[in-house]
């Protein structure tokens, strides 16, 4: 997934934050607590006010990643 997921940044870096945790790192215990993520990969999209607009557990396709995005982008 990184090959994709740094794809991605690099194309919509500008527009959307793009923030990683690690579900092993401690430090992460707060995002774990705050998104209830539980397993690698999983995938959130949130909005402005950090609200969850979907999620996607396990490798997703990145047209699918895509697409989510640009309908966030453009409504």
């Amino acid at each position: 997934m990184k090959p994709i997921v740094d794809g991605l940044e690099a194309e919509y870096g500008n527009e959307i934050e793009f923030v990683y945790y690690n579900i092993d790192d401690p430090a992460s215990k707060e995002a774990k607590e705050q998104f209830g993520y539980r397993v690698q990969p999983h995938f959130f999209l949130v909005d402005a006010n950090g609200e969850i607009v979907t999620q996607w557990i396990g490798p997703v396709e990145e047209a699918v990643l895509e697409e989510a995005f640009n309908g966030i982008l453009h409504n």
